[in-house]
Formats: C-alpha cells, sequence, structure tokens
C-alpha cells in the first residue's frame, strides 16, 4: 500500500503508465496509437479555445486527494485535463481542487473504469467537469457537469460537441477518431 508521496518516490515506469487507487498500484500498458491520436488531436482543438487563465495539459498525474498524506492514496493520470494555469506554479501533483475539467478516453479494458469507478471518484472530489471520449465508431463524448455533489449529463454526443461551461468550446468528435 502506498501514499501519494510515495506513489510519487518511484518515479516514471518505462513501460506503460500506473495509477494509484486505495494506495494500490495499477500499472496499464501504452495507449494504443489510435488513443494517443485522439488525446493529441483533442489536446490541439482544446489548447486554442481555453481561456489564458487555464491551460490544457495532456497525461499528467492528479492527485484526488482522497486519504490524508498518511494514508493509502490515489493518483489518477487522465487523458487530459484543463487546470488552473497558477496551479503549474506550485511544486508536486497537480491536485483535484487545481482540475476545471479532466478526460479519459475509453480503451477496451477501461470502459467500465472510466464510466464508472472514475466517475464517482471525480465528483467525490469536486471536478466540475468530466468529460468521457469513446472513439469507436461513431466518436463520441459524454459531457457530465457536477451538480449538487454527482454528475449529470445529457448522454453521448456524437459528430461535434459544444458547450459554453466552464469555457465556450467546439470539438469536432469526428477529427478524433
Amino acid at each position: 500500500m502506498f501514499t501519494v508521496e510515495e506513489y510519487v518516490g518511484l518515479g516514471e515506469f518505462e513501460f506503460g503508465y500506473s495509477e494509484l487507487q486505495e494506495g494500490r498500484l495499477h500499472i496499464s500498458p501504452s495507449p494504443s496509437k489510435r488513443h494517443m491520436i485522439g488525446s493529441g488531436e483533442l489536446f490541439v482543438q482544446l489548447r486554442s479555445q481555453v481561456p489564458a487563465d487555464l491551460i490544457a495539459i495532456q497525461d499528467l498525474d492528479v492527485d484526488l486527494g482522497l486519504a490524508s498524506e498518511a494514508e493509502p492514496g490515489f493518483s489518477r493520470r487522465p487523458d487530459l485535463v484543463v487546470a488552473r494555469r497558477s496551479a503549474l506554479k506550485r511544486e508536486g501533483m497537480l491536485r483535484a481542487s487545481d482540475v476545471v475539467v479532466i478526460v479519459e478516453i475509453v480503451s477496451p479494458g477501461s470502459k467500465r473504469t472510466d464510466r464508472v469507478v472514475k466517475r464517482s471518484e471525480y465528483s467525490d472530489v469536486g471536478i466540475p467537469h468530466y468529460w468521457i471520449v469513446d472513439l469507436d465508431e461513431p466518436v463520441s463524448l459524454i459531457a457530465c457537469r457536477l451538480v449538487d455533489g454527482g454528475y449529470v449529463d445529457d448522454g453521448e454526443v456524437v459528430d461535434e460537441f459544444r458547450a459554453d461551461a466552464p469555457f465556450p468550446v467546439r470539438v469536432d468528435l469526428n477529427a478524433l477518431g
């Protein structure tokens, strides 16, 4: 069982990526080419649309803060986050409280984790917006927004995603696949 601090001390893995769930280390293979292309395209589309006080960042660990420093911790590595630019000035891992939008791209082995487990964790820590992207045809996005401590969504969107909150954004979903 690892605390978040112990997890950070492990450093980068040479293969795949890791996450920490209730102190347990989860190691996954590197994402597929299609997954990485979709993530990169989404990053490019978002980067030019986020306001100056926010920044889009790919593949970065986020301390969910669901445990005290001495307890087994929780850390996730989402495909993309939109975070407060001011958080970059602070040393250490990005905190959930710094994140405005967190994005997971569903992989064949992560469907339940992304749609159920992470949805619950991210709402529990108060991340205002959670986007779930599925690259299976037709490419779709579910935009979850925090309301009264839980996420609500309007279902899957295909072709084009538009939103006014947390900032005006338009995503060409077909370009992701």
